[in-house]
């Protein structure tokens, strides 16, 4: 049969009208004022990742902090998903989700966003920004007032895998201020119990002692090294590892 064949169609298809949802009951609170909502072109123009280092980057920053926090089961950590928050409990009143961010003391499960209002209303604990030539104006700006007024979050980051700048915030009376800088070149993040810094042009996590966050592939590495170590040990000792 062609595509473009002419056929009849069924009569038992019924197709919905046009106000099927026009008739949804208002709610009964009304739109607090100092809730500035983004207009509804700010990101139509901004890619969804701008290139593949921002994908690696944000699935190391993921990947880094499950493994580090491993036994805990308290927060959700996510990249480039929607953060949706309206006071209306609307999701047509949105916009597209940091590039990472970690909610504390949230139910460590998958989920295909953060809503806000099914969430106790949590929003982000930190957020990092993937800037780039297109991107950064608006995280510098417009995103980080919302993070500060509306999402009240206590710390946001941005970092450009590009050109390696770095900056962070922390919330202190209502307000982002500057988080002072080590002699390393880290900033230290309270909500992590974490230093963030630069290493080898991806940015990293490291303890308040300066080890580096590892990898899956680091720490699965680290772990065949100590077992050959071992091994080794044993046979200069007489004993063959595989027997044990």
């Amino acid at each position: 049969m062609s595509i473009s064949q002419n056929f009849e169609l069924p009569k038992d298809v019924i197709f919905p009208t046009g106000d099927l949802y026009s008739h949804e009951p208002p709610l009964d609170f009304e739109l607090p004022r100092e809730v500035i909502f983004p207009t509804g072109d700010l990101y139509s123009h901004e890619p969804p990742l701008e290139s593949d280092s921002h994908l690696r980057q944000i699935i190391l920053l993921i990947q880094c902090l499950e493994l580090w926090w491993g036994n805990r089961n308290d927060f959700y950590a996510s990249g480039n998903s929607t953060i949706y928050y309206s006071p209306r409990q609307h999701k047509s009143e949105d916009f597209r989700g940091p590039d990472f961010f970690v909610v504390r003391n949230a139910e460590r499960r998958p989920r295909k966003n953060w809503v806000v209002w099914q969430e106790d209303g949590r929003y982000p604990h930190i957020i990092v920004e993937l800037i780039s030539d297109l991107t950064a104006s608006v995280d510098r700006g417009l995103k980080k007032q919302i993070y500060q007024d509306i999402f009240r979050t206590p710390e946001y980051f941005w970092f450009d895998p590009s050109n390696l700048e770095f900056a962070g915030f922390i919330l202190v009376g209502g307000t982002y201020q500057p988080i002072e800088i080590n002699s390393q070149g880290w900033l230290w993040s309270q909500q992590l119990s974490l230093y963030l810094g630069i290493h080898e042009n991806k940015l990293r996590y490291f303890t308040a002692e300066g080890l580096i966050i590892l990898t899956p592939e680091e720490f699965a590495e680290q772990e065949k090294q100590k077992a050959e170590r071992l091994g080794a040990k044993l046979r200069e000792l007489g004993i063959d590892p595989d027997t044990i």
